[in-house]
C-alpha cells in the first residue's frame, strides 16, 4: 500500500482516538507522516555494565541484576519507592515518586535495569528507572541502537510515549522495505555518496549500527536542505528576471554630502558595500539586498548614501524603523548629517499629529520630501509616494512578511529593498533564512574605536561596581543600568528597574538619573532619552526598550543586572550601546552567584569576545535556530525535521552548491530531467507553512 495516502487510524497500534492526537500534536495524518517522525536520539542497547563502572550523569546504561530489598518511605504525596539493586558485586539504589502502586518487584528475580544514573549525596542512584525480567528481554531489545522521540504531554497521558511511537513505527518495518519513491535523482545520489531514500529512512528508525544510522541521517538531512535551497535559489533566479529602476546617477546630492558633510572617512568595508548596493540599483534589476554590521560599525551611513543616491535619480527613499525611539534616532542622526544639503527629511511615527500628518503627506505625494522615515505607520495606505525606488528596512527581523510586503506596492513596480540588522547572522542561518538575498557584510568599524571592555561579577559585588560607577561619572562619562523586569516579580527572584531605580538615586544623590521603560508613554520616553542624550542626566535605568538605536557617544559603562536573564544576541546588542566615542568604554556583567553550564558558558563568550559574528555561532550552537529571535523556522520554506542549523553547517553548504549547479543550468526546472524537483517542491510548498516570493 501507498505509505503516502495510508490513514494512520489504520496503522496497527493506532485507532481513532491515537490517531486525532497525532493529527493535533504533531500533524501527522499518513502512515509516511509517521516515518518522517525522526529520532532525536539513539542509546546504544547492546552493551552492558557493572554498577561500579558509572562513572557520569550524562549517558543511560543497563545493568543485569536481582533486587535484594525494597520499602516506601513517606505517605500521601510525598510517598517514594525505594529498592536496593545488586549486580552481585555492588550495589546501587532505585527510587520511584510515581506509579509505585503499579510496580510488582520480585526479590531474587534476574532483572535488565535501563536508565540514566543520578547523582545525590556523592552517590549514584537511579530514578524511575525501566526494570524488565530477563526471561521477558527480547533480542530487539539489547541488539543495537534504540531510537528516542519526541512527544508531547498530551501524548504521553495517552500513552504515546517514545516507547509506544517506536512500537508503532515497528509495525510499519515490513511495508517500509517494499520501497519508497525517490526524491532526488539517482545521478545526485551517486554524485554525493547518499544512501537510498527508503534505505535511509527505514535505517533512522532501525539501525543495525553507529555508521549505518549517521549515513541514513547524512542523506535525509542532505535532502531537507537541498530542497530549502533549491527553492531560496530558484526564488533568487525568478527574482533576477524582474524589471527594476535603474539609478545609474551619481548626482549633486551624493557628490556634495561625500564632499562636504560626510562626518569621517568611509571603512574599506563600508565603501565595498556601497559599491555592491550601487551596481544593484544601476543593474536594470529589481535589488534585494541583506545588510549585516556588527553595533556601531556604520550602517545607518552607507543607507544614507544609498538614499541619495535614490534622490539623485528622482527618486524616494523610505526608512522603516521598528520602534519610535530608533526612528527617532534615525530622523536625528540623518537631519543632522543632511543640515547643510537639499535634501528634505520627513518622520512619520504612531506619535505624528493629524495636523503634522497632513502636511506630511501632501509633502511626500508631491516628491518634495526625498527621504521618508517612520515605523509602522509607513505601511498605512494614506502613506503614498511620489515615486518610491528604495525601501530601506532596519532590524527587519521585527517585521513580519505581510507587514514589510505592503511597502511593495507603494509604486507601479516593486522598490530596491535593503534590509539591515545588527544582529550578526551566523553563516548557516543567513544562507537558509536570507538564502534569496544578496548579502553584504560590514565588518570593519570605524577608526579610534576601542574595543569594549566586559566584565562578569556576582550580584554581592554591587557596591563596588557602584564606586566604580562614581569614578566614571566623575571623569565626565555617562552611565547605562539595565534591568530585566519593571516591576518586582514575587515569583521571580530579579532586580527590577522600580526598586532599582529608587536604589541608584540613594547611591547617587549628587547625580540626575533618568528612567526609561516600555510601558512609558512615548513623550515621557522620549523626555527622558533626550536628557541623558544631551547629558543633562548621568545615569540612565532602562530595560532593553534601549537595546536597539540609543546612540550617546558619551556613555562609557552598560551595566546588566541578572545578566542570566538574557540571550548572547541581546547581551551584545546592549553592550552596543557603550564604546561609540574615544573613551574607554565597559560592559559589566551582574550574575547571581549559581548558575547553570550553559549560562557560564554565555557570560565567558561575552567576557572573551566583541565580535558580533562569533557569539552569534556561538548563541547558534548553545540555544540552536528556533530560539534565535526572529528565526522562528516559520522564517523556512519547509521545516526542519531532521538537519540542524547549528551542527550541519558543512552539509548545508554541500547542498546548496548541488542547488546551485542544478539552477545554474536550468533557472526555472523546466527541464525533464529535473521534472522530479519541481514535483517535490510543489508537494512540499502545498504541506508547508505558505511561503511568501517576499523576505
Amino acid at each position: 500500500m501507498d505509505l503516502s495516502i495510508q490513514d494512520i487510524t489504520y496503522c496497527k497500534g493506532v485507532g481513532t482516538r491515537r490517531a486525532d492526537i497525532l493529527r493535533k500534536e504533531l500533524g501527522v495524518h499518513t502512515a509516511l507522516d509517521l516515518l518522517l517522525q525522526y529520532p532525536y536520539k539513539y542509546i546504544d542497547r547492546s552493551r552492558f555494565i557493572y554498577i561500579h563502572e558509572i562513572d557520569n550523569e550524562d549517558t543511560y546504561v543497563q545493568i543485569k541484576g536481582t533486587i535484594t530489598e525494597y520499602h516506601t518511605i513517606g505517605i500521601g504525596k510525598g510517598q517514594r519507592l525505594v529498592a536496593i539493586f545488586s549486580d552481585g558485586q555492588n550495589t546501587i539504589e532505585l527510587v520511584w515518586f510515581k506509579g509505585i502502586q503499579y510496580l510488582k518487584l520480585q526479590l531474587q528475580t534476574p532483572y535488565l535495569l535501563f536508565g540514566k544514573p543520578s547523582a545525590f549525596n556523592h552517590q549514584y542512584n537511579f530514578v524511575h528507572p525501566e526494570l524488565t525480567p530477563l526471561s521477558k528481554v527480547t533480542p530487539e531489545m539489547t541488539s543495537g541502537l534504540e531510537p528516542y522521540y519526541n512527544t508531547t504531554e498530551r501524548m504521553k497521558n495517552a500513552g504515546l510515549n517514545s516507547k509506544a511511537m517506536r512500537s508503532i513505527i515497528f509495525h510499519l518495518k515490513e511495508e517500509l522495505k517494499q520501497g519508497l519513491p525517490e526524491t532526488l535523482d539517482m545521478d545526485l545520489v551517486h554524485q554525493y555518496h547518499l544512501m537510498g531514500r527508503a534505505a535511509a529512512i527505514y535505517n533512522v528508525h532501525f539501525p543495525k549500527d553507529t555508521p549505518t544510522m549517521q549515513q541514513a541521517r547524512a542523506r535525509l538531512k542532505f535532502e531537507e536542505l537541498f530542497y530549502i535551497q533549491l527553492q531560496l535559489l530558484r526564488q533568487m533566479k525568478r527574482r533576477e528576471q524582474n524589471a527594476g529602476y535603474r539609478m545609474p546617477i551619481v548626482g549633486k546630492f551624493f557628490h556634495q554630502f561625500y564632499r562636504e558633510c560626510l562626518p569621517f572617512a568611509l571603512t574599506g568595508a563600508q565603501k565595498r558595500v556601497i559599491h555592491e548596493i550601487q551596481d544593484d540599483m544601476r543593474s536594470g534589476k529589481q535589488m534585494n539586498r541583506l545588510l549585516q554590521g556588527d553595533v556601531g560599525s556604520g550602517k545607518t551611513l552607507v543607507a544614507l548614501l544609498c538614499a541619495l543616491l535614490a534622490a539623485d535619480n528622482g527618486f524616494q527613499t523610505c526608512i522603516m524603523a521598528p520602534t519610535e525611539i530608533l526612528a527617532q534616532q534615525h530622523m536625528q542622526t540623518i537631519g543632522e548629517l543632511l543640515k547643510q544639503t537639499d535634501v528634505q527629511v520627513g518622520l512619520l511615527t504612531g506619535s505624528t499629529s493629524r495636523k503634522q500628518r497632513e502636511s506630511l503627506h501632501a509633502a511626500l505625494r508631491s516628491g518634495q520630501i526625498h527621504i521618508l522615515i517612520g515605523t509602522h505607520a509607513l505601511l498605512e495606505d494614506e502613506v503614498q509616494f511620489a515615486n518610491l525606488g528604495l525601501c530601506i528596512i532596519d532590524e527587519q527581523h521585527r517585521f513580519g512578511v505581510a507587514q514589510r510586503s505592503r511597502l511593495w506596492y507603494k509604486n507601479e513596480r516593486p522598490p530596491h529593498i535593503l534590509v539591515m540588522t545588527a544582529t550578526p547572522i551566523p553563516r548557516t542561518l543567513a544562507m537558509t533564512v536570507y538564502g534569496d538575498l544578496q548579502v553584504s557584510v560590514i565588518d570593519e568599524l570605524p577608526p579610534g574605536r576601542k574595543p569594549v571592555q566586559t566584565l562578569h561579577y556576582t550580584l554581592m559585588r554591587r557596591q563596588a561596581i557602584y564606586q566604580f560607577l562614581q569614578q566614571q561619572i566623575d571623569k565626565g562619562q555617562q552611565v547605562y543600568v539595565v534591568y530585566p523586569l519593571i516591576k518586582e516579580n514575587e515569583k521571580l527572584d530579579l532586580q527590577d528597574l522600580q526598586n532599582g531605580f529608587e536604589e541608584i538615586c540613594q547611591q547617587f544623590p549628587q547625580y540626575r538619573v533618568s528612567m526609561v521603560h516600555g510601558q512609558m508613554k512615548s513623550a515621557e520616553k522620549d523626555e527622558q532619552m533626550q536628557l541623558f542624550q544631551r547629558g543633562e542626566t548621568q545615569i540612565l535605568v532602562a530595560t532593553t526598550v534601549i537595546e536597539v538605536g540609543v546612540n550617546v557617544p558619551n556613555a562609557s559603562v552598560m551595566v546588566i543586572m541578572n545578566a542570566e536573564r538574557f540571550g548572547l544576541s541581546q547581551l551584545h546588542q546592549l553592550r552596543g550601546r557603550v564604546g561609540r566615542g574615544a573613551e574607554q568604554s565597559y560592559c559589566i556583567l551582574l550574575t547571581r552567584v549559581e548558575l547553570s553550564k550553559d549560562t557560564r558558558q554565555r557570560m565567558d563568550i561575552m567576557v572573551a569576545t566583541n565580535d558580533g559574528f562569533r557569539i552569534a555561532e556561538a548563541d547558534l550552537q548553545l540555544r540552536g535556530p528556533g530560539d534565535l529571535e526572529g528565526t522562528q523556522q516559520s522564517g523556512l520554506p519547509f521545516d526542519l525535521k531532521i538537519a540542524s542549523l547549528a551542527t550541519d553547517g558543512q552539509l548545508l553548504q554541500v547542498a546548496r552548491q548541488a542547488a546551485m549547479d542544478i539552477l545554474d543550468k536550468d533557472p526555472l526546472l523546466e527541464h525533464e530531467r529535473h521534472r522530479l524537483y519541481k514535483q517535490h517542491l510543489d508537494l512540499l510548498r502545498m504541506t508547508a507553512v505558505n511561503w511568501s516570493d517576499i523576505s
